[in-house]
């Protein structure tokens, strides 16, 4: 996992597909969920990241946002980071670190990515970065266990799955061209 306190901005904002899907109930990134985290996911390769600010309604302690918050951020992006791979997978084991605080009402910046990819099982790292002065808060590893493929294709079915073009998005220096739109609904 990185190891470095403080990761360049511009090495993170990645992606240039925004991942839509049917409207969900998921407490991470449903729209339907009234108390959820509503996060606006986007991917590019085999990593998927996020921006948000967490208000009070996910605070632990005063000013600093719930650790299980901060799992399930990191959780979901290493999840939909498994997308290029065409991998619907579950998490099987999650190892956190938290480095900083996660401060209330400051912008953060999520990313996941894989790191190996084993038949069924992948395992991908996540970390939340400060998104004004990328100092790293917390990161984590984790291990997904991919759906067998009639679940894969009726999730896809289900939620009808795509990458749409995001113009809030940058490519990675150096990182391939993405396709303009990709629906992963089979």
């Amino acid at each position: 996992m990185t190891s470095d306190a403080t990761v360049a901005l511009a090495d993170v904002r990645i992606g240039g597909r925004r991942i839509v899907m049917t409207p969900h109930n998921c407490f991470a990134c449903g729209a339907l969920n009234v108390h959820g985290l509503h996060l606006e996911l986007h991917a590019g390769g085999d990593r998927c990241w996020t921006e948000l600010t967490l208000g009070e309604r996910f605070e632990g302690w005063e000013g600093i946002a719930h650790g299980g918050i901060v799992c399930t951020i990191l959780d979901e992006v290493m999840a939909w980071a498994l997308v290029d791979h065409d991998v619907w997978g579950v998490t099987a084991r999650m190892n956190v670190e938290f480095r900083k605080p996660v401060t209330i009402g400051r912008s953060i910046r999520a990313e996941g990515r894989v790191l190996e990819v084993r038949r069924r099982l992948v395992t991908a790292e996540g970390i939340v970065l400060d998104a004004e002065d990328g100092t790293l808060l917390a990161r984590a590893e984790g291990t997904f266990v991919g759906a067998l493929e009639a679940r894969k294709e009726e999730l896809k079915a289900r939620y009808r799955f795509r990458l749409e073009p995001d113009a809030t998005a940058s490519t990675r220096a150096g990182a391939a061209e993405t396709p303009d739109t990709v629906d992963h609904a089979g």
